[in-house]
C-alpha cells in the first residue's frame, strides 16, 4: 500500500483570503468563573489561556522557517496570512493571564511548563544541514497540522455552543473564544494544506496525530486540575473525567463522542479540512464579533 494518500477533495467555496483582525478586549468586569455557577467548565475553557500563547508563536516561528519551502502561491498567501491571526490571538490570549493572576489565580507555575515543552521540547535543534533538518521542520508541521484538526474542531463548537449563552457566560470571554473560535475555522485547511506540500506522508500523519492527540488529552487535564486546584473560592477543586463527560452531554463542553468521532475523520485518507465548519458561519461572526470590529464594548 503506498504511504501517500490519494489527493483530498478540498471544498473550493470554503477558501478566503486571511487577514490579521486587531482586536480589544477588556478584562476588569470578568469574573473569575466567567460561565456562572460552573467553576469546572469554566477552567477546562480557559486552558487555552495558558496552552495557546505558547503554542502559537511556536507555530508562528515554524512556518516562517518552512515558507521558503512554499512553491505554490496561494499557499504561501494563505500561510502568510494564518502567521499573522496566529501572532494576532497569542497576544490576545496573553492578555488575560494577568487578569487571572489579579483575582488570586497565578498560572505562572503552569505556563512555565508549557513555555519549556514549546521552546525546548518542540523548538529547533542542533541538525546538520540536509536531511535531518528537514525531517525535523517536516515533524513539526505535521504535528501543526494535527493540532489544528482540533482547534478547528474547537472553533465550530464555540460557535455553535448555544449553552453558553443560556448559562450567562460573560460576553467579553465569550466574544474572544468566538472571534478565535471563527478565525480556526476560517483558516482551518491551511495547516493540511502545507502539509500535504511539504510531504504529505501517511505514515507521519498518523504518527505526529497520535503524538498530538496524547499531548493535548494530558496538558489539558493537568491545567484544568490546575487550576481547580489552586482556585482560591474553592475548597476542594477537582477536575475529572466524569465532569468533563457531565459538561459534555450538558453542552458547556465538547461532548465526548464528537471528540471521539473527530479521530477517525482526521485519519481517513480521504480527509480534508474544509469538509469540516462553515467559512460562511466564521465570517458572519467575525463581522459582527465587538472584539474584531471596534474595540471592547460590553
Amino acid at each position: 500500500m503506498s504511504n501517500k494518500p490519494p489527493a483530498p477533495a478540498p471544498v473550493a467555496s470554503e477558501h478566503t483570503a486571511l487577514q490579521a483582525r486587531n482586536v480589544s478586549f477588556g478584562w476588569e468586569d470578568t469574573p473569575l468563573h466567567w460561565l456562572p455557577g460552573d467553576p469546572f467548565a469554566t477552567h477546562t475553557i480557559n486552558v487555552l489561556h495558558l496552552l495557546l500563547p505558547a503554542g502559537e508563536r511556536w507555530f508562528v516561528h515554524v512556518y516562517k522557517q518552512v515558507l521558503p519551502y512554499v512553491r505554490d502561491e496561494r499557499l504561501r498567501e494563505d500561510v502568510i496570512g494564518f502567521i499573522g491571526q496566529e501572532a494576532m490571538h497569542a497576544a490576545a490570549h496573553d492578555e488575560v493571564l494577568p487578569h487571572l493572576k489579579r483575582l488570586g489565580l497565578d498560572p505562572t507555575p503552569y505556563t512555565a511548563q508549557v513555555d519549556w515543552l514549546f521552546e525546548k521540547l518542540l523548538g529547533d535543534r542542533t541538525l546538520p544541514p540536509g536531511r535531518a533538518r528537514v525531517w525535523w521542520l517536516k515533524e513539526r508541521v505535521a504535528l501543526i497540522a494535527a493540532i489544528e484538526h482540533y482547534t478547528a474542531f474547537l472553533g465550530d463548537w464555540v460557535l455553535n455552543a448555544e449553552e453558553l449563552d443560556r448559562r450567562g457566560a460573560d460576553p467579553m470571554m465569550l466574544d474572544l473564544l468566538r472571534w478565535h473560535g471563527a478565525e480556526e475555522v476560517e483558516h482551518r485547511s491551511v495547516a493540511f494544506d502545507l502539509f500535504q506540500h511539504v510531504d504529505g506522508s501517511y505514515r507521519r500523519r498518523v504518527r505526529t496525530w497520535a503524538t498530538a492527540f496524547a499531548a493535548l488529552v494530558f496538558l489539558w487535564q493537568r491545567g484544568a486540575r490546575f487550576f481547580m486546584e489552586n482556585d482560591p473560592t474553592l475548597a476542594d477543586g477537582r477536575a475529572s473525567v466524569g465532569q468533563f463527560v457531565r459538561a459534555g452531554r450538558q453542552g458547556v463542553l465538547p461532548s465526548t463522542p464528537a471528540m471521539l468521532k473527530s479521530i477517525p475523520t482526521y485519519l481517513s485518507r480521504r480527509y480534508h479540512p474544509s469538509q469540516e465548519g462553515s467559512t460562511e458561519q466564521a465570517a458572519a461572526y467575525l463581522a459582527t464579533s465587538p472584539g474584531a470590529n471596534g474595540g471592547v464594548r460590553r
